[in-house]
């Protein structure tokens, strides 16, 4: 292992990706503790202290978004929104090709029509940036993003200040964008996959480190030797695949024989990646929100309705918000497998070319064939995604380790995931190179 990471930077090509790829890292990483202007540091500190101790909670969306980028967000610094407004408009772009028929059109004319998908997602990003910015300065202004800290985040409430926060995090978005392109580009891996990589593994230490100092050796041992089982779990189902044979028929074009091959389609367990579990817990973040602008200030006549959510549905730790967001897990799994993956598109590629699955004919039958593996492989793997992203619920009624369980749910789906796709990379270029791999 550690011959192939020399042989790796030994290879000039392959060291000039690599290097390019740490030092956008290492910029990005730069750029999460630069505070934004008119944004008291000192003040930002303190009331931060009580998160990285463990003794308080952020539930809900912006946990998610701080997790994304790597703690900005509640630092407020210049790259404070991470790289979440992008894959939201990424999410949004690809749920409207179902929606809007021009947006599948150019999806099928190939990479002209792909890159006209690309600018707007870009333009999207940017509209989202903005209105997430002005969210979070409206929070930070109102005190609502720190609960229990009376300081003041923003000394100087006058509008210009306002408007030039707002400006810098857009730009900050922007920025992130422009480096996850560069590194998909000239570096190795997906540029964006590997930002939210490194914005979560950033979290690691501190959460690792409150649970030692607050719980001591014994539960910190505890939590790693469950952060280590669940990470081979999630190895070995995000490796697993269905492999559906299929046949390419022998056709004379001109003089030449093509076809007669055998080759398969892969489907895998967790077909959604991760994406179920952020929509879950944004959709679960939806009733609360509304409960809080419908909660009195002086906390008396709150209504039964909001009453009922702020008891089962701001906690993760509650049966009910447990319950409620396993099912809307397995739900936006099937939601979400539903519209990436077509049988009847890839039936009717496979009747273009010649192909069909042994004993099943072309056509409809086919399409009808791989809905019925769809349908059952995928229940499965939304079991899964659910139980991964109730470990760190679990944990924080059974070992008490409050926000700062690392080992489970998003975190540890998107590292494994963007580990493994690295790794592969890496290991298909050296392979290129030297006959050999980064695992052999």
């Amino acid at each position: 292992m550690l011959s192939a990471i020399v042989r790796a930077f030994r290879t000039p090509d392959l060291r000039r990706k690599l290097l390019f790829t740490l030092g956008i890292i290492a910029i990005f990483r730069l750029g999460a503790f630069i505070p934004s202007p008119g944004v008291n540091y000192s003040n930002v500190k303190t009331c931060l202290s009580p998160l990285v101790s463990g003794q308080d909670q952020q539930q809900g969306i912006y946990q998610l978004m701080n997790l994304f980028s790597g703690g900005a967000l509640l630092q407020v610094s210049v790259f404070a929104l991470g790289i979440m407004p992008y894959i939201t408009a990424s999410i949004i772009v690809q749920l409207l090709r179902v929606v809007i028929p021009r947006f599948q059109e150019l999806y099928d004319e190939g990479q002209a029509g792909q890159t006209k998908l690309t600018q707007y997602t870009r333009y999207l990003t940017i509209a989202l940036g903005l209105l997430n910015a002005t969210t979070l300065v409206s929070l930070v202004r109102s005190g609502q993003l720190f609960p229990n800290c009376q300081l003041q985040i923003i000394p100087d409430q006058s509008i210009v200040t306002t408007i030039l926060i707002i400006i810098t995090l857009t730009a900050g978005t922007g920025l992130i964008m422009w480096m996850g392109e560069l590194v998909t580009e000239k570096g190795i891996g997906n540029g964006m996959s590997l930002l939210i990589f490194t914005s979560i593994a950033a979290n690691f230490p501190s959460s690792l480190g409150a649970i030692w100092s607050s719980k001591g050796p014994g539960t910190f041992f505890i939590v790693l030797v469950i952060g280590l089982v669940t990470m081979a779990l999630v190895v070995f189902v995000e490796q697993s695949q269905r492999r559906i044979p299929v046949q390419y028929a022998k056709r004379m074009i001109g003089r030449r024989t093509v076809g007669g091959t055998t080759t398969y389609i892969p489907i895998k367990v967790n077909m959604a990646g991760v994406i179920p579990v952020i929509f879950a817990s944004s959709m679960l973040y939806l009733p609360a929100l509304v409960a809080q602008f419908n909660t009195p200030k002086n906390g008396s006549n709150i209504q039964p309705w909001v009453e009922w959510i702020n008891n089962n549905l701001t906690k993760g730790d509650h049966p009910v918000y447990m319950i409620i967001y396993f099912i809307l897990i397995i739900f936006f799994t099937y939601f979400y497998v539903a519209i990436t993956f077509n049988p009847e598109e890839v039936a009717d590629n496979m009747k273009k070319y010649g192909g069909f699955i042994p004993g099943i004919r072309a056509g409809k039958p086919t399409a009808d064939y791989l809905q019925y593996v769809l349908s059952r492989i995928t229940l499965p793997g939304s079991l899964y995604l659910g139980l991964v992203a109730l470990i760190p619920l679990i944990a924080l009624v059974l070992v008490q380790a409050n926000t700062n369980f690392p080992f489970g749910g998003t975190s540890i789906l998107i590292m494994v995931g963007v580990g493994i796709e690295t790794v592969k990379q890496i290991d298909a270029q050296l392979q290129q190179r030297h006959y050999e791999g980064l695992l052999r």
